[in-house]
This record gives C-alpha cells, sequence and structure tokens, in this order.
C-alpha cells in the first residue's frame, strides 16, 4: 500500500490542524493505521493508532485528549484531528499502515512521507 500524508503547516499554539493521509494500491480497511511523529533531533515516536473497524483507537499520553485518529475506509483515507496545539507537537507527521495493533515504529510495514506541522508560540 502507498500512504500520502498532507494536512500540515504552521499553526499557532492553541488552534488545530487536521491532517489526512491517503492509501492506495490496496483498501485501506485491510490495514491497522497508525500515526507517528519526529521532531528535529528526535526518535520517531507513537502518537495514535486505530483498528480496522474503527472501534479500538490509542493514543499516546502526551496526545491524549487533544488528538483524535479517525477513518473513512470508504474514502480510503485516515485523519488525524489534532487540537489545542503546543510548540511540543512541532513534527514531522507520518501515517503508517500494519497488520496488528502496535504503538511500535518497527511493527508498521508501510509509511506516508511525512508532513511537517510547525506550531509557533
Amino acid at each position: 500500500v502507498q500512504l500520502q500524508a498532507s494536512g500540515g503547516g504552521l499553526v499557532q499554539a492553541g488552534n488545530s490542524v487536521r491532517l489526512s493521509c491517503s492509501a492506495s494500491g490496496r483498501p485501506l480497511r485491510s490495514y491497522v493505521m497508525g500515526w507517528f511523529r519526529q521532531a528535529p533531533g528526535k526518535k520517531r515516536e507513537f502518537v495514535a493508532v486505530i483498528s480496522r473497524s474503527s472501534a479500538t483507537a490509542y493514543y499516546a499520553d502526551s496526545v491524549k485528549g487533544r488528538f483524535t485518529i479517525s477513518r473513512d475506509n470508504a474514502k480510503n483515507t485516515v485523519y488525524l484531528q489534532m487540537n489545542n496545539l503546543s510548540p511540543e507537537d512541532t513534527a514531522a507527521y507520518y501515517c503508517a499502515a500494519t497488520e496488528m495493533i502496535s504503538t511500535t515504529v518497527a511493527d508498521y510495514d508501510s509509511w506516508g512521507q511525512g508532513t511537517l506541522v510547525t506550531v509557533s508560540s
């Protein structure tokens, strides 16, 4: 599956952004989907994951209550709604596909190219 993330940009602290990740090659419904992020000089870290049916979602503690992952299998798209952003959320955000629920980078087989979110104070 090929993944393409979009929606990043420059945003002020306290505001919101919605990221999208579109899939091609295989139906998105075939995969568990996750979002990760990587800040400059830091390791890539887990943000959120959602099951194939949307029945289950998990979040990193740092984003819980502010970010929401969702998916529309009919549109082959997964979303990350990010609210109340802070400068600490500045990073490149990546969507990724896997076969089972996981918060581990190494468990994901396919990755999008990343979209940069910069939060100014």
